[in-house]
């Protein structure tokens, strides 16, 4: 038996953007790993692009059941994309020992978003 584990969130992309003016660099790499801040590029869709990032990390972690605590950093999930540029999960440090922990063997991610409002949709599936 399967059982479904998801976890989503929905972030205002003018949060982020007021991150990004009020800190810069600082929140951009503290956040994000060098993939998602290459694929977010530098250009007027950036805000957004990171928004959705930041949604899919915390999707994540509602999905692992944890939050953002227990030796677990924004960087230990990393938003890639595929080479048909679907988004693709990452898991390093706590986080990817909690996956294991749980015997989750891969993430599926969904990332959207507005001009307003970003969301991420993350499932995964563990046998019972």
């Amino acid at each position: 038996m399967i059982k479904l584990l998801n976890g989503i969130d929905l972030v205002e992309i003018s949060r982020i953007k007021d991150m990004l003016e009020k800190h810069g660099e600082h929140f951009r790499r503290r956040v994000f790993t060098e993939t998602e801040i290459k694929l977010a590029g530098d250009n007027r869709k950036t805000p957004e692009k990171l928004a959705g990032r930041f949604a899919a990390k915390e999707a994540v972690f509602k999905l692992l059941g944890t939050g953002l605590r227990g030796g677990m950093s924004w960087k230990d999930v990393e938003t890639d994309a595929d080479s048909l540029g679907r988004p693709v999960v990452n898991l390093y440090g706590q986080t990817a020992v909690r996956a294991d922990q749980m015997r989750l063997t891969s993430i599926s991610l969904s990332i959207s978003h507005t001009s307003q409002i970003a969301a991420a949709y993350a499932v995964a599936g563990i046998e019972i």
